[in-house]
C-alpha cells in the first residue's frame, strides 16, 4: 500500500477528518515530542506542547507543502513554541522573585508605604482604562497572566504583528498616561 502524501493528509485533516490527525501524529508525534523534549528537559512540558502544536496545525491552517515538507513545518513550529515558553517562563521566574524579594520587605514596610503600593496599582488601574480595547488586552495577558505575544495572536486570533503592534502602542500610551497621572499628583 502506497503512503498517502503529507499534504493530501493534512487536506483530509482540514476538511474534519480527524482519523487524518492519527495519521500525523504517527508520524511526525516523535519528531515533535523529541524536539520538545530537548527544549523543556520535562515530559509533561513536552508532551503538552506535542499536543499544542498537533492542535495548532488543526486550527491555523498555515502549512503550505509548496513551501516545504511538513517534517521542516513541525520543526519549526515546534522550536518556536518552545523557545516562546522558554521566554514566558522566564519571565515569570524573574517577576516571582522580584515580587519574593520585595514580599521579604512586607512585614517591615510602614503602613503609609503599603498605602502608596495600593495608590500605584489604582493608578496603573486607571491609566488602563484609558487604552483602546485590544491594547489593554494585550497587555493585561501578556503582564497578568504571562502569556507569549505568539499565544495571545493564537488566542485573538490574529497576526503576531498586530499584537506586537498593540502592546506597543498601548505601552507608550500607557507611559503617557502614567506621566500626566504623576503631574496631577504633584
Amino acid at each position: 500500500m502506497e503512503r498517502e502524501a503529507d499534504g493530501a493528509v493534512v487536506a483530509r485533516l482540514w476538511e474534519g477528518d480527524l482519523s487524518a490527525l492519527g495519521i500525523l501524529y504517527d508520524r511526525y508525534g516523535t519528531l515533535v515530542y523529541g524536539i520538545a523534549m530537548k527544549g523543556f528537559h520535562r515530559v509533561t512540558e513536552a508532551e503538552d506542547l506535542t499536543q499544542e502544536v498537533f492542535l495548532s496545525l488543526m486550527r491555523t491552517r498555515s502549512y503550505d507543502p509548496c513551501r516545504g515538507s511538513l517534517a521542516s513545518y513541525l520543526t519549526t513550529l515546534t522550536r518556536s513554541r518552545v523557545i516562546d515558553r522558554l521566554r514566558a517562563q522566564s519571565t515569570q521566574h524573574k517577576y516571582l522573585n522580584q515580587w519574593r524579594h520585595n514580599q521579604s520587605g512586607v512585614d517591615s514596610a510602614t503602613p503609609m508605604k503599603h498605602i502608596t503600593q495600593q495608590e500605584q496599582r489604582a493608578i496603573v488601574r486607571q491609566a488602563l482604562t484609558t487604552l483602546k480595547a485590544q491594547q489593554r488586552e494585550v497587555l493585561e495577558l501578556s503582564y497578568y497572566e504571562g502569556q507569549s505575544q505568539r499565544d495571545i495572536a493564537e488566542r485573538l486570533g490574529v497576526p503576531l504583528g498586530t499584537v506586537k503592534s498593540w502592546a506597543r502602542r498601548g505601552l507608550l500610551q500607557l507611559r503617557k498616561q502614567l506621566d500626566v497621572l504623576r503631574e496631577d499628583l504633584s
